[in-house]
């Protein structure tokens, strides 16, 4: 069953929790600015992503309080002062940063309140995370406010100027995914820390062509074994084996004892392993079954 729902015949609190539970996880914007008597804001926003690598652009957004209507301090301190640091978070600093988020008066630094480490930009008027593992030191290009209404938002872009990396989390003079152990956020109070199990990779069809799931025999297609996951790494193969690989298979004495649906089986293991093209010989031989 599916339930379909008018956004404009719910509440605004429902269609937000909808919505933010739905479309996750979300990256977090850790921004810091500075109004324009120089007091120091810091405070985590999950309507954020990159838009852009040349020129560098993102975009986060302090939406309208669902309570009151009232702006973010962030949204108010870009405007009168039109530069921020983005700096990104990682589990190590995940407690700290949920506090930093709580409604301080105006004036209040939640620098000093979550017990981050202040630390001068060199372009811009805000500091940054001293704790964070790469900091975005940005000028907002423009500010683009969607309504007037409790929960609307305010679309920040921001173009990066300078960024701060800690060389911690360097392999080989490359920013590494594991060792950054991000955080992201979900629905309601829950978050999700991606690293260990949670990571996992998947061949980026670039500089190959998937022949694509179409391009399968129809009853690897119509396998009541493998998953559209399955089908979907088998599809961006760039082509078929040859009849040699699916001969080699042949002459494995585990291969030769299973039935139709056992080596559909095996071959699913086989895939999930990582090996596509021992998978797909293992199910073109079972096609001749």
């Amino acid at each position: 069953m599916i339930k379909t729902v008018d956004p404009n015949q719910i509440s605004q609190p429902e269609l937000h929790s909808i919505m933010l539970t739905a479309v996750a996880p979300r990256p977090i914007c850790f921004a810091s600015t500075v109004d324009k008597e120089g007091n120091v804001n810091l405070s985590p926003f999950s309507f954020f992503n990159v838009f852009s690598s040349n020129p560098p652009v993102m975009i986060f957004s302090p939406s309208r309080s669902g309570r009151d209507n009232s702006l973010k301090h962030t949204h108010e301190n870009v405007k009168e002062v039109p530069e921020v640091v983005i700096n990104i978070v990682n589990h190590d600093m995940v407690e700290q940063m949920s506090l930093s988020s709580t409604t301080y008066d105006k004036g209040v630094n939640e620098f000093v309140k979550a017990g981050f480490t202040q630390v001068p930009s060199e372009k811009v008027k805000p500091p940054r995370v001293g704790e964070a593992p790469v900091s975005f030191e940005c000028s907002v290009m423009e500010v683009i406010e969607l309504a007037q209404t409790p929960g609307a938002g305010n679309l920040i872009m921001a173009k990066v100027e300078l960024i701060h990396i800690n060389e911690a989390y360097f392999t080989n003079g490359i920013l590494d995914t594991e060792k950054l152990d991000l955080v992201g956020r979900m629905g309601g109070s829950w978050y999700i820390r991606a690293s260990k199990d949670a990571l996992f990779e998947i061949p980026k069809p670039l500089r190959t062509k998937g022949m694509g799931v179409d391009a399968l025999p129809k009853g690897i297609r119509e396998s009541e074994v493998l998953t559209g996951n399955n089908l979907g790494r088998l599809g961006n193969m760039e082509q078929l084996p040859s009849k040699e690989d699916v001969v080699d298979i042949i002459q494995d004495p585990e291969v030769k004892t299973l039935s139709k649906i056992e080596l559909h089986r095996l071959a699913q293991r086989i895939l999930e392993e990582g090996n596509a093209q021992r998978a797909m010989s293992i199910l073109l031989y079972a096609e001749t079954l």
